[in-house]
């Protein structure tokens, strides 16, 4: 049986990208209709759109709004426009830093357009029709991806998960939730306990509220209390995201994942990563080359607008650290899982 998730983040219509406004969850579930490459370039930015499959997608789609507007504005000479384009399309990579995904979209656009022997409306239909296709492949990459997990999930297993790979953060289905989209399918005793992820509290406001959409069972959790619930033996496997993943293994995602993943194996908790091949960076080697974005302090310092500490304090707030290979049971792709050596399986899984 396959699972239907009710959640559609982000797609094309007509000539502008429509998407779930991330920034109002649980109060609202609402979309927005981004119109202009700067929109799009804010969106992510602000987090309207997040999850690294997600803001791939959305930068994608940026690379379509950027190349209209050149057309509206009257540029009609090719050269011209495929030179101004690129250019926006590069600025649009510096969105967010961490997430490769957003990087290996738009450079797919970029190479639409320099291998686009079409006039300049041309381009923009080709542009249009690459951002459609790489939407829908992601959905059924994230599906593929839950089914090669569903294989690992213990019967009747609570699944602890951190910050959000969900629909949400996809076109659809989602990459650690997906796991447990396809798991829930097979097996309906399934439950969640999801980390609130602090400082935006993704789990909390994001993940608890699409599984709570979907009708699957979840119990939100402080991101303190993962060992507690590890050494009762209410924690089956870990299963998370993933922002970029170097040749090694070594993984970045949301803050406060390694801590997650230092307890598991101290728990004997396999620790699984979920994410499409697209996360992996085989361009750098170890996760010490990932550059990690340094985010407001406001994050920190405020929830809901409200001041939680004293004024003047010092605040840091990486927004992502880096999990080591070696506390990583198994990175589940949509090419099958990856398990250690991981330089040899990721290396091998690009040439399937």
């Amino acid at each position: 049986m396959e699972f239907k998730s009710k959640i559609k983040t982000i797609e094309w219509v007509d000539n502008y990208s429509k998407m779930v406004d991330q920034t109002v969850i649980p109060y609202e579930y609402k979309f927005v209709n981004i119109t202009t490459g700067e929109q799009m370039f804010h969106a992510i930015k602000d987090m309207i759109v997040r999850g690294a499959p997600a803001i791939g997608i959305a930068g994608a789609h940026g690379v379509v709004l950027y190349a209209q507007e050149a057309l509206n504005n009257g540029m009609t000479n090719v050269e011209e426009f495929k030179k101004w384009v690129i250019e926006k399309a590069e600025y649009m990579k510096t969105s967010r830093p961490t997430a490769v995904n957003l990087m290996w979209a738009v450079e797919k656009q970029i190479e639409v357009i320099k291998n686009s022997h079409s006039d300049v409306k041309g381009i923009i239909e080709e542009l249009k029709q690459n951002g459609i296709k790489l939407e829908n492949e992601d959905i059924e990459i994230n599906k593929k991806i839950g089914d090669y997990g569903a294989e690992v999930v213990p019967k009747g297993a609570t699944i602890l998960t951190h910050c959000n790979a969900g629909a949400l953060a996809t076109v659809g289905y989602g990459t650690a939730l997906g796991v447990v989209r396809s798991a829930y399918a097979k097996d309906n005793s399934i439950q969640v306990f999801a980390d609130e992820t602090r400082p935006r509290q993704q789990g909390a406001r994001i993940t608890t509220f699409e599984l709570a959409m979907d009708g699957i069972p979840v119990t939100l959790i402080t991101d303190g209390m993962c060992s507690y619930f590890m050494s009762k033996g209410m924690i089956d496997m870990v299963v998370v995201g993933a922002d970029r993943i170097a040749a090694n293994g070594d993984t970045a995602n949301k803050i406060g994942t390694y801590t997650v993943a230092i307890a598991a194996k101290y728990h004997n908790i396999p620790f699984y990563i979920a994410a499409p091949l697209s996360t992996i960076d085989t361009s750098i080697k170890t996760g010490k080359e990932i550059p990690i974005e340094e985010r407001s302090r406001e994050e920190v310092t405020h929830i809901n607008g409200k001041r939680i500490c004293a004024e003047g304090i010092n605040i840091i707030n990486p927004g992502f650290d880096v999990t080591p290979h070696e506390l990583i049971a198994g990175i589940i792709t949509e090419k099958g899982i990856l398990r250690p050596d991981y330089t040899k399986s990721i290396a091998e899984a690009f040439q399937k």
